[in-house]
């Protein structure tokens, strides 16, 4: 049976967007009690993007730190923050930031209408309820957390997301000005995101036409943002961006992002970066791929971390392998049905061990 799923219903793209957030609420706050959550990442305190924010009233402005990935604990800690804020449940969320602050809205905005820890629901439709209205506004393109049914959590004993259509945001507004002044190393570690979605969707044996065809115009666009010369090429980024998270909505991503979960679980290392540290070392599953990455690095000055494995115990590295092998539909896109007796623990440990 074919899948029937959602998509982000509304969405503006176009530079100085942004400047639209006070009309888009404005349609939810209908009584004089509404209030807005504004999830913002830290770092914007005090910057003038903070200060363009269009409070009013009883908005409660929440400042998260993404220093590490979104833990569940740390959701959980959120949303009875904010419930202790005001005792009626906001109108409105809005995630500001890379993907972690989105990912953090979603999943606040989950937990707003739904009992229990955030931890219960890291899985495939388990969620019940509808979130509470929310709006994303990245400032970093590649994740495709915008657009993606997933809010990627770490919890007590799995990194494993809350894979929900509930999940997606109700709007997302795209201002390719927001990009400008993202340090070099995060931008290019964010966009090589989005190119290994693409990689892995097009490559992958869930492939069919309508991922192909986001897949590819998402790849085009990554190619010209990191291997050519544009004026616009935040604007293509964005866009990239948002159509390699539609080219995986009907697919799946595989090998490297299974791979990534494990680094992140284990050593606490970031998304963006986890996913370029274990692409490079698959080029016997996306040759192509890795080849064109290697050049793109190559050509903005990239230097990836080495052996980040080499003092690490038997427990751990194990861990990893285990963390890694239990994103079973990642696999099955990679490899096919046959997918154990393809990537064996022994190979997966291997491949660990090489970064």
């Amino acid at each position: 049976m074919y899948r029937n799923f959602s998509i982000v219903p509304k969405i503006i793209f176009g530079r100085g967007s942004f400047n639209q957030l006070g009309d888009v609420l404005k349609e939810r706050r209908v009584t004089p009690d509404s209030y807005v959550v504004f999830v913002i990442d830290d770092v914007f305190k005090g910057t003038a993007l903070e200060s363009r924010l269009p409070l009013e009233g009883k908005d409660y402005l929440l400042r998260v730190n993404v220093d590490d990935e979104p833990k569940t604990q740390y959701i959980d800690a959120l949303v009875k923050q904010i419930k202790e804020y005001h005792p009626v449940k906001p109108d409105g969320v809005v995630g500001i930031g890379g993907g972690s602050a989105m990912d953090i809205a979603k999943a606040v905005s989950l937990m707003l209408n739904n009992p229990g820890s955030s931890a219960d629901y890291q899985g495939w439709d388990i969620i019940e309820n509808p979130a509470v209205y929310h709006v994303a506004i990245p400032t970093l393109s590649g994740t495709g957390a915008e657009i993606s049914r997933t809010t990627i959590l770490t919890g007590p004993e799995k990194k494993l997301g809350i894979n929900s259509d509930y999940t997606l945001y109700d709007q997302i507004m795209l201002d390719p000005e927001l990009l400008e002044g993202v340090p070099k190393d995060q931008w290019f570690y964010t966009g090589m995101d989005c190119y290994i979605h693409d990689v892995e969707s097009l490559q992958g044996t869930f492939i069919n036409e309508f991922s192909k065809a986001y897949g590819e115009k998402s790849l085009d666009l990554c190619r010209q943002v990191f291997l050519e010369e544009h004026d616009d090429q935040n604007d293509k980024l964005m866009m990239a961006s948002y159509f390699g998270g539609m080219s995986i909505a009907y697919s799946q991503v595989g090998a490297c992002h299974a791979l990534s979960y494990g680094l992140s679980y284990v050593l606490g290392i970031h998304h963006g970066i986890g996913c370029c540290i274990a692409f490079d070392y698959l080029e016997d599953i996306y040759p192509q791929g890795v080849e064109e990455f290697r050049e793109m690095m190559s050509r903005h000055s990239i230097t990836l971390p080495r052996n980040l494995t080499a003092t690490m115990d038997d427990a751990s590295l194990d861990k990893m392998v285990t963390t890694a092998l239990g994103l079973v539909p990642l696999w099955e896109n990679c490899l096919g049905p046959d997918w154990q007796n393809i990537m064996t623990r022994e190979r997966t440990l291997e491949i660990y061990k090489r970064m």
